[in-house]
């Protein structure tokens, strides 16, 4: 055949240590139809400070590949929540064959086609947290590449037609295809009047959706006579790929016929008519792919030019009961995002007889719906029982409904078909099942009730079931709780949602308790990180004491909103908010620095408010640019240091002797002060983590409050001018008159006083 090859790649995107769900970075391809192998490149390479990141520690990653939706990965081995079942996913572990770049390849022979999605993470790491912009970090940047070829020109097959081939001697295998419609019930595929060579060294391998692999359904023709293959419970409107492929070292050519007869359930004694007129009849696509082939509404073909003959009809002998039953369509209802309802009409409670299924169809958009969570629930109304003891089945399967004609099975699985099993009954008449990211297209649920005996489950008599039925689409499974939040994700133009879990908790819904906090280390954690802040009290009475009553009012700004903004900024569940998480962050970050700030300038005995001023507009707009960046932090604090050092250095030079003057001052208040302060910023900037953070934090707000009182500077010593002389208090009034200042003979200034008061 002819081969056409097509190229897609994406973006390099910065991989993240795995916590989560939300912390892998996922990436959507489109793999076309008849597609026979795809290969992914994938690239990894490490940077630094905008250069290859050689000293950077060799860490694997691991890349998950699924088809149709996301993956469901658990890398940490956390618990899932009941009732909940986890789709399969191909997995790919990197390791580094060079200091900073390492490539990998994986190949998928006849992939499905339509949606692939891979999700790539770095393994997790110890949660330390670092100060931002304090040392370059290391960068793991992943780039995946497709090349996919796919056959073109493809032979069609139509069913109930012959199709004539002749295999040359260099030619190995010849592939066909054929559309299956909706309410099919079986597919046969049979070659005829094969010649060439002695018996017929062919093989016929048959598959959904993509040509057919070393494993998929076949048959030897050699041993088989007639050579038909069929196929129970296709799935519906889907392409089926036939090859039918020579015995190796087979010479010469070899012609043979191949034909293909569909199975109407709805009519299950006859096939499907060789000819349909149109293409509404027959749910076929307009592109089917053979070149010069029929086109629907067409006549049909001759049988000259295109080896194509009208077969006579013949009659299809079904099993008896294969039959299908009308599916009933459900109601969709988008309220949000991943927030679908699915009603029934004429629901939601939902008769069973004893004697069918009751069928229905649930259609999820491709793309739109895998990014959620499909969830089912059954409930049983029990006196509708009327003392029987019926078991109600359901099975959940995708793309064809599960409508054996076995009433006795209760199983959702067939040689070619999985599907899952709810089942109710009057001990347990609740069943959930809850299928995270599940694969678009058409979902049906088959519900059928039977009777429990001494030799197994039987049909029932005169017994009709009824069960109340719910369908919706969530973006989080139970909106991942109270120790969870359910974040709405994007990847270029695809929406997913996944659980950040908080306190210790894990798993794909945060229900995995194993790590979690209890409620007393959460209360103690709270209590440590808000009652540390009452350390500040110190520092406002010495403020206050000294007269420094700009620096005591910020003093207690930062102590208040440090407290609140700490007991709301809490994982677990003890959590105090007075005000939106935002403000409080800001007003605490503010708070911080501006109590550095003005403790500084305190420091360098300068009285300008517009200091003050130009201190808090400087930490405003450094904060609003980036609250967590070093030197958008660092900046002012080193500006007002440069100040109090200038200030410090012409008093140096003024008075011509060191500054602060006296030697008691360095040794019991400044040198302490500094070691303090600096011991409180090492242990912010190297040592804090996720697991230490709230003692750490603590020890922190400790530091930091005791540095301040130990730093601002005693109450300045008064100006050479006098002030008022204190006054003796009296009964009545007091008239203290200075008698050389009213005589204005001297300076009152530098007079001695002697003041007559007189009663």
């Amino acid at each position: 055949g002819l081969f056409v090859t097509d190229y897609f790649t994406r973006t390099p995107r910065k991989l993240s240590p795995f916590r989560s769900f939300a912390s892998i970075e996922l990436f959507h391809f489109h793999i076309p139809e008849d597609t026979v192998i795809a290969v992914w490149n994938l690239i990894t390479f490490k940077e630094q400070g905008g250069t290859f990141g050689d000293q950077c520690p060799d860490h694997s990653i691991t890349v998950y590949f699924r088809s149709g939706a996301p993956s469901v990965i658990n890398p940490l081995h956390t618990h899932f929540p009941r009732d909940t079942a986890v789709p399969g996913s191909f997995a790919l572990t990197l390791t580094w064959t060079l200091p900073n770049r390492t490539t990998g390849v994986f190949n998928v022979t006849s992939p499905l086609p339509g949606d692939w999605f891979l999700a790539a993470h770095l393994p997790k790491d110890e949660g330390k947290i670092s100060v931002k912009g304090l040392y370059e970090e290391c960068q793991y940047l992943f780039q995946p590449q497709l090349i996919v070829q796919r056959l073109v020109n493809i032979a069609v097959l139509y069913p109930g037609y012959i199709t004539e081939q002749s295999m040359s001697p260099h030619n190995r295998s010849s592939l066909y295809k054929v559309f299956v419609p909706s309410y099919t019930s079986r597919v046969l595929v049979e070659v005829l009047r094969c010649r060439g060579a002695e018996g017929c060294p062919l093989w016929l391998r048959v598959r959904a959706k993509a040509p057919p692999l070393h494993n998929s359904t076949a048959l030897d023709c050699r041993e088989h006579a007639p050579c038909q293959l069929a196929l129970d419970l296709p799935f519906w409107q889907h392409w089926y790929y036939v090859l039918v492929e020579k015995h190796p070292g087979v010479p010469g050519p070899i012609s043979f016929q191949v034909t293909v007869q569909l199975t109407d359930c709805s009519r299950p004694s006859l096939a499907r008519p060789p000819f349909l007129p149109s293409s509404a009849s027959m749910n076929m696509p307009h592109s089917f792919g053979a070149a010069g082939g029929l086109a629907l509404g067409d006549s049909p073909p001759p049988t000259s030019p295109n080896s194509t003959k009208h077969p006579v009809p013949v009659p299809t002998a079904s099993p008896a009961g294969e039959r299908c039953w009308p599916v009933r369509p459900t109601l969709r209802n988008e309220l949000d995002t991943f927030s679908v309802h699915f009603y029934i009409f004429f629901g939601p409670n939902v008769s069973v007889p004893p004697d069918r299924p009751a069928v229905f169809v649930i259609n999820l958009l491709p793309v739109l719906d895998s990014g959620g969570v499909l969830n089912l629930e059954l409930r049983l109304n029990v006196s509708s029982l009327c003392g029987e003891n019926v078991t109600v089945f359901g099975c959940l399967n995708h793309e064809v409904p599960l409508t054996s004609g076995d009433n006795a099975s209760v199983t959702c699985e067939t040689e070619s078909l999985a599907g899952f099993l709810l089942s109710v009954n009057a001990t347990a008449s609740l069943s959930r099942l809850r299928i995270p990211y599940p694969q678009t297209g058409s979902w049906y649920l088959s519900l059928r009730s039977l009777c429990a005996t001494e030799h197994g489950f039987e049909p029932c008599t005169n017994v009709t079931a009824e069960v109340y039925l719910r369908a919706y689409l969530s973006p989080c499974i139970n909106d991942c709780g109270i120790y969870g939040q359910c974040k709405l994700l994007r990847t270029n133009n695809y929406l997913y949602a996944a659980c950040e879990c908080k306190a210790g908790w894990n798993g794909w819904g945060c229900t995995d308790n194993a790590e979690a906090f209890s409620y007393g280390f959460q209360l103690l954690s709270t209590l440590l990180l808000c009652l540390s802040n009452v350390m500040f009290v110190p520092p406002v009475a010495i403020a206050v004491r000294s007269h420094y009553l700009l620096e005591a009012a910020v003093y207690i700004f930062t102590m208040f909103f440090s407290t609140f903004y700490h007991a709301c900024d809490q994982p677990g569940i003890v959590v105090f908010c007075i005000m939106e998480y935002d403000v409080l962050q800001f007003c605490d970050f503010l708070g911080s620095l501006m109590s550095v700030w003005v403790t500084v300038i305190a420091m360098a005995r300068l009285q300008p408010v517009v200091l003050y001023l130009l201190g808090a507009m400087l930490l405003s707009m450094a904060l609003q640019m980036d609250r967590h960046g070093l030197w958008n932090l660092l900046g002012p604090s080193l500006f007002a240091l440069g100040i109090m050092a200038i200030a410090w250095t012409a008093r140096t030079i003024r008075r011509r002797h060191c500054y602060p003057p006296t030697w008691k001052r360095w040794a019991f208040y400044l040198c302490p002060g500094a070691l303090i302060a600096a011991a409180a910023v090492l242990l912010y900037a190297f040592v804090e983590t996720e697991e230490n953070y709230f003692y750490i934090h603590s020890i922190w707000h400790l530091l930091i409050a005791g540095s301040v009182g130990f730093l601002l500077p005693p109450r300045a010593k008064p100006s050479g001018r006098l002030g008022p002389l204190p006054r003796r208090k009296g009964c009545g009034y007091q008239l203290c008159v200075n008698e050389q200042e009213e005589l204005g003979l001297v300076d009152p200034a530098v007079a001695s006083i002697n003041s007559i008061c007189t009663s």
